[in-house]
């Protein structure tokens, strides 16, 4: 299988299959596979544009009974440490976020084993009741976990949130979709199926969601492959992904300490073959919070086309060891300096006026 010919396929617009996927992957030169990836997002989105959102990320506890083995943050119920937001202290961190010109908050916290799902939507109703702001909440694992503890099915779990101010879901939780792979890295995290099964459900609900990706831990690269297809069937049926972000695994302070950090070559391959498989998903997000600005600056020449979040605040990453920081202005300054115009968005990608 040549790879000029799966290029010429992708640039004819026709859609790839599994194994010319793994033959772009492992075979084709690493310019070569970011140039085509380039290609296909300046077909997506011909205009210069690099769109962010300005949001910041509330874990509203970090108590969690999941214990993934990947998971430097979460804390055990009696553990030191442990905490649970009030919704005033939530309420602080919004209103920082609005004065610096935020947009939306992403909101995700642990599997905490005493919180009933009332506390949830109660929290949605006071954000909604005292702010102007949209809430990018939870996760499917989350969904799941609620949906088994109260006993009742995942769609109404959702729509409870929803009706109670959710506006959409980012695709946390995800890591790889295979089973396998979760057996071994998050056993007590929902299987592959469910995990899909909720976002379709969200997107026949209405709710938009991300669709996220970790890699780099126990996974070979047809696993990786396996979640991209997962995530492109999905997009087939309901369309209601905004975004793929995927995005290296930081293995110090976790239990998957012997993990090696991928290097950026690694990185930016991965990127592009998601461009190309993932015909389907407008956008691709680049990932300068676990890569850093000078190589996110660089994936805007492997198919990603949008910047990510100001992450006013991040706990999740920096637990792992990891810690870069970006403003607005940070933002715009790199983007510009890429050869490309910063575009503020909302989680839908309608884009807002610039300053």
């Amino acid at each position: 299988m040549a790879i000029n010919i799966i290029s010429q396929k992708i640039l004819d617009g026709g859609r790839i299959d599994f194994d010319e996927a793994m033959e772009l992957y492992t075979k084709a030169d690493f310019h070569d596979l970011g140039h085509l990836a380039h290609q296909v997002r300046l077909a997506k989105h011909p205009d210069p544009n690099v769109t962010y959102v300005v949001d910041r990320n509330i874990n509203y506890s970090n108590i969690c009974v999941c214990c993934c083995k990947f998971c430097a943050f979460y804390k055990g119920l009696d553990e030191e440490g442990g905490y649970v937001l009030t919704y005033e202290e939530i309420g602080q961190k919004i209103q920082e976020t609005l004065d610096l010109g935020g947009t939306q908050i992403l909101m995700q916290g642990g599997h905490h084993p005493d919180l009933p799902l009332s506390w949830y939507e109660d929290m949605l109703r006071y954000i909604k009741q005292n702010y102007t702001v949209h809430i990018h909440a939870f996760s499917p694992p989350e969904i799941v976990f609620w949906s088994e503890k109260e006993g009742i099915p995942t769609a109404e779990v959702i729509e409870r949130l929803h009706k109670a101010g959710l506006d959409s879901i980012p695709g946390g939780g995800a890591e790889i979709l295979v089973d396998e792979v979760r057996s071994a890295v998050a056993p007590n995290k929902c299987p592959a199926g469910q995990w899909l099964g909720v976002m379709e459900e969200a997107h026949h609900l209405g709710l938009r969601t991300t669709a996220t990706m970790m890699f780099g831990h126990a996974e070979t690269p047809a696993q990786r492959l396996e979640h991209l297809f997962s995530v492109r069937n999905t997009q087939d049926r309901t369309g209601g992904f905004t975004a793929f972000i995927p995005w290296t695994f930081q293995p110090d302070y976790t239990q998957l300490p012997h993990c090696r950090k991928l290097t950026s070559v690694e990185y930016l391959r991965t990127l592009a073959v998601s461009r190309l498989v993932l015909d389907n998903v407008d956008n691709i997000q680049v990932s300068w919070v676990t890569m850093g600005p000078k190589i996110a600056q660089l994936a805007l020449y492997f198919g990603g086309n949008d910047f990510g979040s100001t992450m006013i605040e991040e706990n999740v990453v920096k637990a792992a060891g990891v810690a870069f920081r970006l403003t607005r202005e940070e933002i715009h300054r790199l983007v510009h300096a890429a050869g490309f115009v910063p575009r503020q968005r909302t989680m839908d990608y309608t884009l807002l006026e610039n300053d």
